[in-house]
């Protein structure tokens, strides 16, 4: 595989728009692209996923490598100094949405696999570009995993160039307060909602956080909330409705989270309901994606023969890793967190650089991503 040609690949992707649930194009590219390097099977899944497979000559595990081919969408207003569809290159960077999170991992994944010598492979290694992440993580995983049984998996987010043995979870929680409407000339003969919501919001902000010491601390963050009549002429608010992003540590469950909130005794006089928001979303091949937006923390032990395995390939390519974790939600909380299938986290670019205006990826690490991907392939299944 030739440097040039990876990054042109990369250059092809950012090019190509591709929304959550507006993937079909950019799918198209990569199973273009993987059929060009000679991938032994190359499919579409049904929710639109694409899937490659290199075969080695060898019986032995199988090797995930995971990357999602969604991107948010670029804030109105807000102006670029590098076209966000242009994948750009100045001073040595990559330009454009997507570039960090994460085309320029799915590229390297891609040309790592590829280049790899069958007749020295133990198993199969099995590159996925996974639909809808961003609007719910692990979802169109899963039904990769199904039909793959992958005995390990290797997520591409950003890291930079380190190694991740685990990662903080999420989960959304809907919180309503049901009052009693009134005339806003008599309030007193009524119940104001939104009083009682700041009731539990106030509870919820001076909440104890719990910390790891691996991935980091639980967090509550309010993301948004409505009252009910809205706009309201002339009445008390009678429900009012609040979401709140909650970031997970291993071991917690929905109901250690949601009996933070109901089990309190200073809430117990207002009418509160408190659950775990549910998700359904249609992929571009008209797929049906659900789940519940409770997205489990997941960690293995640096001991780990697959951590250390995936330790010593990067090493071995000349790479000098450090070991983490993600502090945000990746696809890893279905591999890991509800499969328990042993996963790692190995990307260029870092978390900060997700999401932002002027998303930008170094070429010297995705040059090094893609030789760390090899160092992971090569290690993983080669082991005796």
């Amino acid at each position: 595989m030739s440097e040039d040609s990876l990054i042109a690949f990369a250059q092809t992707l950012i090019r190509q728009r591709s929304l959550s649930g507006e993937e079909g194009a950019v799918v198209e590219l990569i199973i273009s692209e993987m059929e060009r390097l000679g991938f032994d099977q190359v499919w579409r899944d049904k929710n639109g996923s694409a899937i490659g497979v290199i075969k080695g000559t060898q019986p032995g595990p199988t090797l995930l490598l995971d990357s999602h081919c969604d991107t948010v969408d670029i804030a109105p207003g807000i102006s670029w100094a590098h076209d966000p569809f242009g994948g750009e290159i100045k001073d040595g960077v990559i330009y454009g949405r997507g570039a960090a999170d994460m085309k320029g991992a799915l590229a390297a994944m891609i040309h790592a696999a590829a280049s790899m010598d069958r007749s020295c492979l133990k198993g199969q290694v099995a590159v996925s570009a996974t639909v809808m992440e961003e609007s719910l993580e692990g979802a169109s995983l899963q039904t990769v995993m199904e039909a793959l049984a992958p005995d390990f998996v290797v997520i591409g987010e950003a890291t930079d160039l380190n190694l991740n043995r685990g990662g903080r979870g999420r989960a959304e929680i809907h919180l309503e307060t049901i009052g009693r409407p009134a005339h806003s000339s008599s309030p007193h003969l009524g119940r104001n909602a939104v009083h009682d919501m700041m009731k539990a919001i106030r509870l919820i902000e001076s909440l104890p956080v719990k910390r790891d010491a691996l991935v980091g601390q639980t967090v509550f963050a309010l993301t948004d909330i409505i009252s009910d009549p809205y706009p309201a002429c002339s009445m008390i608010p009678s429900r009012c409705r609040v979401t709140y992003d909650r970031r997970l540590i291993a071991g917690e469950r929905p109901s250690d989270v949601l009996d933070l909130i109901t089990g309190s005794p200073e809430l117990q006089d207002i009418s509160l309901r408190a659950e775990i928001a549910t998700a359904e979303y249609r992929t571009y091949t008209g797929a049906i994606l659900r789940g519940t937006k409770f997205l489990p923390a997941w960690a293995f032990p640096e001991t780990d023969s697959f951590v250390q395995a995936c330790l010593h390939g990067l090493r071995a390519a000349g790479l000098d890793p450090k070991i983490g974790a993600y502090r945000f939600c990746t696809n890893a909380a279905y591999s890991a967190g509800v499969a328990g299938v042993p996963t790692v986290g190995f990307g260029p670019g870092r978390e900060e650089d997700a999401h932002v205006v002027d998303e930008g990826l170094e070429l010297d690490a995705l040059r090094a991503a893609e030789r760390g991907y090899r160092g992971i392939i090569e290690t993983a299944l080669n082991r005796k």
